[in-house]
């Protein structure tokens, strides 16, 4: 297949792991790739020399002078890229991806899947946003989704035509777990941000750190919101206690020996953090949040533990209950392993290739 992916950037999040995997994935399978992102930040994920790049920003010589003039000018760059490259198939990532993805694909009857990974109400949140939505996502020919919550937002024409697909991991979370004594520390991973609520991290263990005072926190990640939470663990008086490295290469590596891993966030699709923790048999604590991804992956009590949305209360007696019960850290690790089971990486790459390969080989 000659398969085009379009997305905002490799920046590191979980979308850009998730396009990263999986343009390694098409290459091994004899796959050509193109790639296309709207923009190029630093730090990003590195991606496969043997896919090809473009960049739709606009350069100097490209810029018309207008916004429409502008847009005018990226809708006919993307189009003449997927000509360009032969592409036979794309796969759009998010918002306003998705909408020039299928404009400009059904325009050369090029088959276009869209992702929505956020919760849809987020990722569509203006009215213009949704009219378009409304109006462009039934022409595309699949739509991928992470959880079953996320299709409701949109109409039966668009759900018939749509399929949840689960994210692909990274292979170094399939390592042998750890199996010793683990460290006393409470972890998180991702950008720091309001939605990904990590104050709510600081505040519960500010409660009982007293009552558990070898244990500290990690907070793995960048984002707008890193220097304030630094800020704010200093006025606690905490920084022996918390700290907020910024990014780390080899994840598992840095958590594989961590005792709690926290989720904290107000929304999430299917948080790659959370799965992640699981895979390496950490126990898990994770906010029940809408578009219900958590909760498809917790039995609470069983496998991981859930609270509510900004729950600090619930958060604080939870973490205590874990740390004081080396049972239910056991229970918890051990069937927190079986998530291997559902995300293997040959199985959930495969069935998005699968998706792929029917797309191009179905009717128009």
């Amino acid at each position: 297949m000659n398969v085009a992916v379009f997305c905002g950037s490799l920046s590191r999040g979980g979308t850009e792991r998730v396009v990263v995997n999986l343009i390694d994935y098409l290459i091994e399978k004899g796959d050509k790739v193109t790639l296309v992102t709207r923009e190029k930040h630093d730090n990003e994920y590195p991606l496969n020399p043997d896919a090809k790049r473009f960049l739709l920003a606009l350069t100097p010589e490209e810029e018309t002078g207008s916004r429409i003039g502008n847009l005018k000018t990226r809708y006919k760059k993307l189009t003449n890229i997927w000509k360009e490259q032969k592409v036979e198939v794309i796969l759009s990532f998010i918002g306003k991806c998705n909408f020039m993805a299928i404009e400009t694909g059904n325009k050369l009857n090029i088959p276009v899947a869209v992702c929505v990974r956020a919760l849809p109400e987020l990722e569509y949140d203006s009215f213009v946003m949704r009219i378009r939505a409304k109006m462009l996502f039934p022409k595309a020919k699949r739509c991928v989704f992470q959880t079953k919550d996320q299709m409701k937002f949109f109409s039966k024409k668009v759900q018939k035509k749509s399929v949840i697909l689960k994210n692909p991991m990274n292979e170094e979370f399939f390592e042998p777990p750890y199996d010793g004594i683990r460290e006393k520390t409470i972890v998180t991973v991702g950008r720091i941000d309001q939605n990904k609520n990590h104050r709510m991290i600081i505040d519960a263990f500010n409660r009982i750190q007293s009552t558990i005072s070898d244990w500290k926190v990690v907070i793995y990640g960048d984002g707008e919101l890193r220097n304030e939470l630094i800020e704010y663990v200093k006025e606690l008086g905490l920084e022996d206690k918390i700290s907020l490295p910024g990014n780390v290469e080899n994840v598992a590596e840095k958590i594989k020996k961590t005792g709690v891993f926290v989720l904290s966030s107000d929304t999430e699709g299917s948080p790659n953090a959370l799965i992640e923790a699981m895979l390496l048999g950490i126990p898990v604590i994770s906010t029940d949040c809408p578009s219900g991804g958590p909760g498809e992956l917790i039995r609470d009590g069983v496998n991981g533990l859930l609270i509510p949305v900004g729950d600090v209360a619930l958060l604080q007696d939870n973490l205590q209950k874990l740390i004081n019960n080396l049972q239910l850290q056991k229970l918890l690790s051990q069937n927190s392993l079986k998530t291997r089971d559902i995300y293997s990486r040959e199985k959930i790459l495969g069935e998005w290739r699968d998706m792929l390969e029917n797309m191009l080989n179905s009717p128009k």
